[in-house]
């Protein structure tokens, strides 16, 4: 196992300073310091996808803290999830967590826990909703397309005056449903 160590620093705009991030970060020596200097908010973080893109086996990641690194609990526990699966050791200095100590796997474990529970909470809100709204009358799914619109939109195919996506903008159909009744036609 190679143990090369990471340290990653992020601040959320230009105008902050990484400095408080990387002085604590090179008393850990590391090998190799990644900086960003983006919103947490975005999925893409160039440098954190470039660290993820090196890591081996038995290496380490430090962070300042896990608000550098993740998004969101579930982004964070995405993301470890990711460095145990790699074999990577994640250090968070502030939280004093270390996921190869039996208190990080025991604080991930409950993170784990909190995420699933909070994705269960959204499909029993989202299903309750969805009960609800049937109740008051309300269906759901996509709105039915008007039988006028199909016709207009086949007699405009068949003109061959006017391309697919004109069709489609005219008569407000998707290209999918098109294509469904065009084929159902044997056109």
């Amino acid at each position: 196992m190679s143990n090369y160590t990471y340290g990653y620093a992020r601040v959320s705009t230009q105008q902050q300073d990484l400095s408080r991030q990387l002085d604590l970060l090179k008393k850990y020596d590391c090998n190799e310091i990644l900086t960003e200097k983006i919103t947490g908010t975005k999925s893409n973080r160039p440098e954190l996808n470039r660290l993820k893109d090196k890591l081996r086996p038995g290496d380490i990641i430090i962070v300042e803290s896990f608000s550098r690194l993740g998004r969101s609990t579930k982004d964070l526990i995405d993301l470890v999830t990711f460095f145990e699966e790699k074999e990577v050791k994640l250090i968070s200095i502030k939280e004093n967590f270390d996921t190869n100590s039996p208190q990080g796997r025991l604080m991930m474990t409950v993170f784990q826990a909190f995420s699933q529970f909070e994705r269960d909470l959204i499909v029993e809100r989202t299903k309750e909703g969805l009960k609800s709204a049937r109740a008051r009358g309300r269906k759901g799914g996509r709105p039915k397309v008007r039988t006028r619109d199909i016709t207009k939109a086949i007699n405009l195919y068949n003109s061959k005056e006017y391309s697919v996506n004109e069709i489609v903008e005219m008569t407000g159909i998707s290209r999918a449903t098109l294509y469904r009744y065009l084929k159902s036609e044997n056109i």
